[in-house]
């Protein structure tokens, strides 16, 4: 039988709902062997992660997911098999938590422009990590306080991009991130890349850029992913020879589309990129 390996959630370190121990836990009873705690720009919660794996004996291997800028659109990287506390890597990623830390407050102005008061506040209800209060966090205190009817309908009226509360933020470039997971001893994979709305020659640029820099994995199968995307990136990493990853991209309990252990095994003929850590 083929070993359930997730390499993709979330927990309340970053913009997940549950403690990494309880992550832990969740991937443990859903029967995954092989599981990776990937918050944004955060590793905070690895250790208590990995405590909870081992004591479970579940397999774990520890990541991040870094927001980059890539053709003037945001995308995510993750880095797996990391030391966290190697220097490049955390002050990379300490630089980017302040950006977000300056954001939120934009974000809070913004949304009492709007006639929403106390945003700040009710966002920071809902993230157990100061420096990591984001988008996500203020849908759930507009959704909380009844000014929208899901978290969907929050960015679309109001923190979406281009909406009225909307805050840019610059992440740092592809190529950084990359460095950064190189020098921490991981491996770079772009996740989910059916979210991105790139033309087909800014893909050929994303993958030819990314593998010249050292990147070495394709997030084939990813939560949102239809068939025929899990179809055609399984293409491109066969094409660019690069190895193939899963994750599941866990946030919360109760979304089944991206319940942990939960997505579909890779393509026949791809290399799996843990099979030299397992």
């Amino acid at each position: 039988m083929a070993l359930n390996v997730d390499l993709h959630s979330h927990s309340s370190r970053s913009d997940g709902v549950l403690p990494p121990a309880q992550v832990a836990a969740r991937a443990y009873a859903q029967g995954v062997d092989w599981w990776s705690l990937s918050d944004h720009d955060e590793t905070s919660g690895l250790a208590e992660a990995a405590a909870a794996a081992r004591e479970l004996g579940l397999g774990f291997i520890p990541g991040v997911e870094i927001s980059v800028t890539f053709c003037e659109r945001t995308i995510h990287v993750l880095g797996l098999n990391i030391d966290p506390e190697q220097t490049d890597l955390k002050a990379g990623l300490g630089a980017i938590r302040r950006s977000r830390f300056d954001r939120a407050g934009e974000i809070a102005e913004r949304l009492r422009d709007c006639g929403i008061d106390d945003a700040y506040e009710g966002a920071l209800r809902h993230a157990d990590n100061p420096e990591l209060i984001g988008r996500v966090h203020f849908a759930r205190h507009l959704l909380e306080q009844g000014h929208c009817k899901s978290l969907q309908q929050a960015f679309d009226r109001y923190l979406g991009d281009g909406k009225r509360a909307f805050a840019p933020i610059r992440w740092p470039a592809l190529e950084s991130a990359v460095d950064w997971i190189r020098a921490a001893g991981g491996k770079a994979v772009i996740a989910h890349p059916g979210r991105y709305r790139y033309t087909p020659q800014q893909f050929d640029a994303l993958f030819d850029t990314f593998k010249a820099r050292g990147g070495v994995g394709l997030e084939v199968v990813a939560s949102g992913h239809t068939p025929a995307q899990c179809a055609r990136y399984a293409q491109a990493a066969q094409a660019y020879g690069f190895e193939a990853s899963r994750g599941s991209d866990f946030h919360a309990p109760g979304i089944p589309r991206t319940e942990l252990g939960r997505a579909p095994p890779l393509p026949a003929g791809l290399v799996p990129v843990w099979r030299d850590w397992l």
